[in-house]
Formats: C-alpha cells, sequence, structure tokens
C-alpha cells in the first residue's frame, strides 16, 4: 500500500521564497486583448504573480474603442494605497493614465511608496486610433511621471510625441531615445516595430550607451495589446531579477512568439498569445 502524502503544517515565514509581486495600473480593455487584463495575462506567464490599480474603463474590442471613462482620482488613490499597504511590490508598471489628474496622482503615490523599480508605457493612442492620453496629459507624462522610470517604453508614435522629433530611421530613432532620456528617466526602449528600414528592431538607450534588439518582424495585423504584453513582461522579469538588458532580451524573446501564435479572434485587430506555450 502506498504511503500517504505527507502534509505541511505551520505557515511560511515573511523572509521564505515567495512568489514576487508586480502591479499594473492602467486601464481596463473589456475586450481582454489590452490594459489590465493583458499586463495580469503577461506577468503571470512571465512568473509573476500580478496585481492592478484600474484607471479607466474603456468599452473596446478588436474594432474599436467606443467609451473610455476615467475613475476618481481618490478611487485610483484608495486602489494604490490598498496594494502598498499589504503587498511587497517587487516593480511596477504604468500604462494608460488617460487624464493629468490622475498622471499626477499616481506620481505622487509612487513617489510616496518609493517605487524604484517602475516600467512606464507611454500609451497615448489605441491600435484602433482612439486617443487613450489627453493631451495636457502628456506634459505631465513627462515632468510627473518619466523622472521616476527605471524604464520608459515608447513606441515610435509615442517617441515622436515625448522627443518632438520625426522619426523615420534608426538614426532618428538614437536621437529621440536621446532627447527622452534627458527627462530624467533612467533608460529608454524605443521600440521599432514598423520602421521601414530596421522592422522590429528595438534600442536601449541608458544615457551613455546603446543597446540594439534585433528581431524577427512577423506580419500580422493581430497585435493588439502588444505593448501592455511587452513592457509587462519586462517588468515581471525585473522582479525575478534580472538586470535590464537581460529582462528587456526576455520579455523581446517572448512578445516575438507570443505574437507569432496571435489570435485571429473577433473582426478587426486580434490580440497576441500571452500563453502560447501552454498544450492546446
Amino acid at each position: 500500500m502506498q504511503a500517504p502524502m505527507p502534509v505541511r503544517t505551520g505557515t511560511l515565514q515573511r523572509n521564505e521564497a515567495t512568489m514576487k509581486q508586480v502591479l499594473t495600473i492602467a486601464g481596463s480593455d473589456s475586450g481582454g486583448g489590452a490594459g489590465i487584463q493583458a499586463d495580469l495575462k503577461a506577468m503571470s506567464a512571465n512568473g509573476v504573480f500580478g496585481m492592478s490599480v484600474i484607471t479607466s474603463i474603456t468599452a473596446q474590442n478588436t474594432k474599436d474603442v467606443t467609451a473610455v471613462y476615467d475613475l476618481p482620482v481618490s478611487v485610483i488613490e484608495a486602489q494604490l494605497d490598498a496594494i502598498f499597504d499589504d503587498f511587497e511590490v517587487t516593480a511596477v508598471k504604468t500604462g494608460m493614465l488617460s487624464s493629468a489628474a490622475i498622471v499626477d496622482a499616481v506620481s505622487r503615490k509612487l513617489l510616496q511608496y518609493k517605487a524604484s523599480t517602475l516600467v512606464v508605457d507611454p500609451v497615448m493612442v489605441a491600435k484602433s486610433g482612439h486617443a487613450l492620453l489627453q493631451p495636457d496629459a502628456v506634459e505631465r507624462v513627462k515632468a510627473a511621471l518619466i523622472p521616476l522610470a527605471l524604464l520608459v517604453t515608447p513606441n515610435l508614435h509615442e517617441a515622436e510625441r515625448l522627443s518632438g522629433l520625426q522619426i523615420k530611421s534608426l538614426a532618428d530613432a538614437r536621437a529621440a531615445a536621446k532627447v527622452i532620456h534627458k527627462l530624467g528617466c533612467r533608460h529608454v526602449l524605443v521600440k521599432g516595430g514598423h520602421l521601414l528600414a530596421e522592422k522590429g528592431t528595438d534600442l536601449l538607450y541608458d544615457g551613455r550607451f546603446f543597446t540594439v534588439y534585433k528581431g524577427e518582424f512577423i506580419d500580422t495585423p493581430h497585435t493588439h495589446g502588444t505593448g501592455c504584453t511587452y513592457a509587462s513582461a519586462i517588468a515581471a522579469q525585473l522582479a525575478k531579477g534580472k538586470l535590464l538588458p537581460e529582462a528587456v532580451q526576455a520579455a523581446k524573446t517572448y512578445i516575438t512568439e507570443a505574437i507569432r501564435h496571435h489570435l485571429a479572434i473577433g473582426h478587426g485587430k486580434g490580440p497576441t498569445n500571452p500563453f502560447y506555450f501552454l498544450p492546446e
């Protein structure tokens, strides 16, 4: 007769190894492909426990964003207080912050709680073209949030908005990264995406040197949530102890495969597949 499995008794001590806890502060995507929903999936897929502070609720699918409701600042602040009061937050990722008031509130709280491992995804426009960051909020992102960041992860459009430069080449992307770095962040990752000459190439800048991440460009329209997923994977890898260059490489490998195994669901631009590695 097989002996019964031993039963563990008692509770884990506070200093024993636990799953790293990572916070996302972003908007909700009712379609599940981007925003908070994409962030939490990517964090789970990269081996950390994801927590969320919702800033805005969007009515959204693969085709369009049809409505946006910003939560009251007091509710956003209450969510942040609840998280930091109880959890050991190893890293934080921000996404859609929508308004200047929300940007300022989130920045104040992150400063209050000394969130040093901060990945800022400066979300401005949805894949459908709907604006997710109000024009006056862009300046608050530059002045209040970016200076707190370990890493800022703009795509080409966002890098142009933040730097004031037009980006048509890898040299342009380097110039934009230098301008964004001067806003006060420690690192900038300009995501090449559809850059004509260097498709799929990303640039990481630390204030002195560039690291070039060449990647495979996968020609598919189904890339909804790519930026959210990529930034969340970087935050997860940082929380697990990887140095930033290695965290970016691990996340880039992950997002490439998530795009390769995209989900052609809905009737617009479908999402990436955050759990592509699971058996069917």
